[in-house]
């Protein structure tokens, strides 16, 4: 009687993406989102990089997540300038938006 369990074999995330349409198209939601703000990132006031993160693509709309009302309404100023870029480099992007996070109190 062989009483050595087999052991469930293990899957990367890359190994799963490819492995599932949605989860794709997920993974290179996020990729080219993350590629997005690395590409308007020089035009981000350094001190307010960390404030932002990449968010959501939604069609041609794009998603900016910001830490703070303050650190929304300084970018709210650089979204011409950063949607302009986008489209010179190549990304349709018709519009960003902006959502506050919110921290979670415990």
């Amino acid at each position: 009687m062989n009483h050595h369990r087999r052991l469930p074999s293990t899957v990367t995330l890359h190994q799963a993406a490819g492995d599932s349409p949605s989860l794709a198209r997920l993974t290179q939601r996020v990729r080219e989102s993350s590629e997005r703000l690395k590409a308007i990132e020089a035009l981000i006031p350094s001190g307010l990089r960390p404030a932002v993160k990449a968010g959501p693509i939604d069609g041609e709309t794009w998603c900016l997540l910001v830490s703070s009302n303050a650190a929304s309404a300084k970018i709210r100023q650089l979204i011409p300038l950063m949607q302009a870029s986008l489209l010179r480099q190549g990304w349709k992007v018709a519009s960003i938006r902006l959502k506050i996070l919110i921290a979670k109190r415990q």
